[in-house]
């Protein structure tokens, strides 16, 4: 780690450590923004990055004061541990369990430690919007740095590792990392916040414009079709706001017209990812096969996951021999733990739009300002949901699609704290 990363810990921790609950999610969400994963330490086999050790710090920082979820656990809290739990006795399926358990125990710490710490700091919708105003203003400087990696051809997050200090070029166009891993991951983080910031619009335009714009700022930069594509998506999540009342049936009309597809497609739907090509150079194509040869290839990784994909695609990866890239989210649970852990990834996300529905059914004299960051939430998870068929979150990313099922966790356990306390007063008298 060197002095910078030092000193950028040091002062996040102490923030972390002394900064009022309202505010204590603010250091975690500037070590995702701001520092690469080439910062960290390693001890033993594990490595900490500062996203991590931050981390650590968080739940020193809950024990310490006594901080608490309030009310029971809810669904998707529940999902989160079985997830975790099946993460690491999956490892037991591969060839090197102790390298798997390892590996495995790296990707639930990350999940489940940002998930459980900022669910404990985000416990009411005003929390939620408050941390969404946040996440507005942490991106301004990113928006800039991708903006100025397009304009003097270097990124200036290099100086910490992890990312190349100069970008990527396909097809002509510069496509900027940022602090991220890849120029899709810092596309798809602008993506998946820009409904959220609109949601806030309501609340506060100012800030919502802000948001908006260095949204599209980051998407831009990017130079990538899938965040590009996840941004409209996500749009037209808001635009159905008005229809709110008729989810049940589009989702049937959805379903139908996929199925509809597949009858009369010479190849399956997904296919169509292959013609999706904004931005230039889109491996659509690539992402579409995946999926065909993940299904070909079932009986090799559905109870507990496989170690070895190279003979699913043509192309492999330079960092593992034995893998070929896994550009979806989804079948990188597979990968990892099976349809088992896959499954459950997807049953976090269906019961996150559950808790958006309900939280809008719950309590209908809500605000309509409420009502409409709710369903802004629900279009954020709507975009990670599209997002995760052609990406896999690698990187600090990761952090925004917890954020998103933490603040509609965190929303629905108020609801249904509010309605308990309602109950129990009605009982009273």
């Amino acid at each position: 780690m060197n002095g910078f990363a030092l000193a950028f810990f040091f002062l996040t921790a102490v923030a972390l450590l002394f900064l009022s609950r309202r505010w204590a999610p603010l250091p975690l969400l500037m070590g995702a923004c701001y520092m690469t994963l080439g910062q960290g330490i390693e001890v033993g086999p594990f490595h900490f990055t500062v996203l991590r050790l931050l981390v650590i710090i968080g739940f020193a920082r809950i024990i310490f004061k006594g901080e608490r979820l309030i009310g029971r656990l809810n669904s998707i809290d529940w999902l989160m541990l079985v997830w975790a739990g099946w993460a690491l006795i999956s490892s037991a399926f591969h060839e090197d369990p102790n390298a798997a358990f390892v590996y495995r125990l790296g990707i639930v710490y990350d999940a489940c430690g940002i998930y459980f710490l900022i669910r404990i700091f985000c416990l009411s919708f005003n929390d939620v919007v408050n941390l969404y105003r946040l996440t507005a203003f942490l991106l301004i400087p990113i928006a800039f740095a991708m903006i100025y990696e397009h304009l003097a051809f270097h990124n200036l997050f290099s100086i910490f590792g992890g990312v190349p200090e100069i970008p990527q070029i396909r097809e002509g166009k510069i496509r900027a990392f940022g602090p991220f891993a890849h120029p899709i991951l810092a596309g798809t983080v602008g993506a998946v916040c820009l409904p959220i910031m609109v949601g806030l619009w309501r609340n506060s335009k100012k800030i919502s414009l802000t948001g908006i714009i260095v949204c599209f700022s980051i998407i831009i930069a990017s130079s990538s079709s899938g965040p590009i594509m996840s941004a409209a998506l996500a749009i037209g999540a808001l635009l159905l706001w008005p229809y709110r009342q008729k989810m049940r049936a589009i989702r049937w009309f959805v379903g139908f017209t996929y199925l509809g597809l597949y009858l009369v497609m010479k190849v399956p739907p997904y296919y169509l990812l292959g013609r999706i090509d904004i931005a230039g150079g889109s491996t659509g194509y690539h992402r579409a096969r995946l999926i065909e040869s993940a299904l070909d290839h079932i009986n090799e990784w559905w109870l507990g996951g496989t170690d070895y994909t190279r003979h699913w695609m043509p192309t492999g990866v330079s960092w593992n021999p034995n893998h070929t890239d896994i550009t979806n989210h989804y079948l990188q649970m597979g990968v990892l733990g099976g349809l088992p852990l896959m499954l459950l990834f997807i049953a976090v996300l269906v019961k996150g739009f559950s808790f958006v529905g309900k939280s809008l059914s719950k309590y209908p004299n809500r605000s309509v300002e409420s009502q409409f960051m709710i369903w802004a939430l629900g279009a954020g998870l709507f975009a990670h949901t599209a997002t995760s068929i052609s990406v896999s979150y690698f990187d600090q990313s990761f952090l925004f699609l917890y954020l998103n099922l933490i603040s509609i966790s965190s929303i629905w356990s108020e609801t249904i704290t509010r309605s308990d306390h309602k109950l129990s007063r009605m009982r009273h008298y």
